[in-house]
């Protein structure tokens, strides 16, 4: 059982290993060629188009995958595909909408704009056509999605790559070469889909859109909210401090998120033996304590490294113009280690499978982020956002340490009335 955990973290580690190293270069890359501020109006463009995004995300692979597995029929699997397809495209329509009405409410200048709406194609593009990825895990066929990840990634970067080495500072032009990626990722999963899937034009079923829309209301709660709390801190920041510091901050956030992302890498590798597949409730609580502990542990160990190593990163990724995000980083990293924590702890309601509980807490969490940052970032600027942010991770890790002691007494109840 070891074996089979360390061989799906190895294999897991080295593809997101190589997204990471991908995403740092291009990153670098970027601010480098772009400056300070120029960085500052690209990191704003996607920190909207993040949040917007969110809003595709209806009809998740959690709901889609086990209906896909259960009806093994061709052509059924077709007309699920077909009707999730629709969803997740009108979802994607709509949250580009709102993104330019928000862009319009704000009245941000042309700069802004730009951007936002050449980035913003993606919204429409990357979740309808990765339902596609739901199919291929269905049908245990990921290899293919690897390979396509990694084609448009190399894509983008060659993009990048040549954009700075020509010395381009037009922000819109970068942008573009960000969704030349969305697209070639979209064409691919299209081209694969339909050369092996079995599909005929089917008519419309709005019972079916109905069930499907309400199965993943919950799921889609909380990634809508998760997303919007990681985000809002910059669109909050932009108003009340100089796009100097809002590229420092900006900069500084892109080097943890690419950190944080090992929690998750984490947390998928060792959930489904240690904690999904276990019989009973105390053992897989016992495990979920287990491994958020060790968890904490390496968020901890990474995030101090990272600090005392903040100044080293910062000027050698982007360079002496963004000295700020040192000072900046090395706050940020300390709090990052909380973040392991809240991912160890939400396995418990995700073995439970209440969504309900994991929409709640970021619910919580991104109105506390809101409230801090309000009155945080007009006092303190920047250092107002790393508050907001280090006290929204601690919000969480207290909610899943709630819930896992609220589960133990519910747990002694039930064994007490049944003895």
């Amino acid at each position: 059982m070891q074996r089979r955990v360390a061989s799906n973290l190895i294999w897991m580690l080295v593809e997101r290993g190589l997204q990471v190293v991908a995403g740092i270069g291009i990153v670098a890359m970027l601010a480098r060629g772009l400056g300070p501020e120029g960085f500052a109006h690209f990191q704003y463009a996607q920190a909207l188009v993040y949040i917007a995004s969110s809003i595709a995300l209806i009809c998740g692979s959690e709901v889609v995958v086990p209906r896909l597995v259960a009806d093994t029929s061709p052509l059924a699997q077709h007309r699920l595909i077909s009707h999730a397809f629709r969803l997740r495209l009108a979802a994607g329509g709509t949250g580009y909408l709102l993104m330019c009405a928000f862009l319009s409410i704000t009245a941000q200048p042309i700069e802004f704009w730009l951007p936002s709406l050449i980035l913003g194609v993606a919204v429409m593009l990357r979740e309808p056509f990765g339902i596609v990825t739901a199919w291929m895990q269905a049908h245990t066929q990921t290899r293919p999605n690897t390979l396509f990840n990694l084609a448009s990634l190399s894509v983008k970067a060659a993009c990048v790559a040549l954009l700075f080495m020509l010395g381009t500072r037009n922000v819109p032009v970068y942008a573009l070469a960000f969704l030349l990626e969305s697209v070639l990722m979209a064409a691919l999963l299209a081209s694969f889909y339909l050369n092996r899937a079995q599909h005929a034009p089917t008519s419309h079923d709005p019972a079916l859109t109905r069930e499907l829309f309400g199965n993943g209301l919950f799921f889609w709660a909380s990634f809508m909210l998760m997303m919007a709390s990681r985000r809002i801190d910059q669109l909050l920041l932009k108003p009340q401090v100089s796009l100097g510091d809002l590229g420092a901050y900006a900069a500084s956030v892109q080097i943890l998120d690419n950190f944080v992302v090992l929690a998750t890498i984490l947390a998928a590798g060792v959930a489904p033996i240690y904690v999904y597949a276990q019989p009973t409730l105390a053992q897989a609580r016992r495990n979920i304590l287990k491994i958020a502990v060790a968890m904490t542990a390496v968020g901890t160990t990474g995030g101090i490294l990272i600090a005392l190593s903040a100044h080293w990163i910062v000027h050698l990724l982007y360079g002496a113009a963004f000295a700020k995000a040192a000072n900046l980083l090395q706050f940020t990293a300390l709090a990052s280690a909380l973040v392991f924590a809240d991912v160890g702890l939400t396995l418990l309601p995700i073995y439970l499978r209440r969504p309900r509980l994991v929409a709640i807490k970021w619910g919580l969490v991104f109105g506390v982020t809101i409230a801090i940052d309000l009155i945080a970032i007009p006092r303190i600027g920047v250092y107002g956002a790393i508050v907001g942010y280090a006290t929204a991770n601690l919000l969480s890790v207290l909610f899943g340490l709630a819930l896992w002691i609220h589960n133990a007494h519910t747990t002694l109840a039930i064994q007490e009335t049944r003895a």
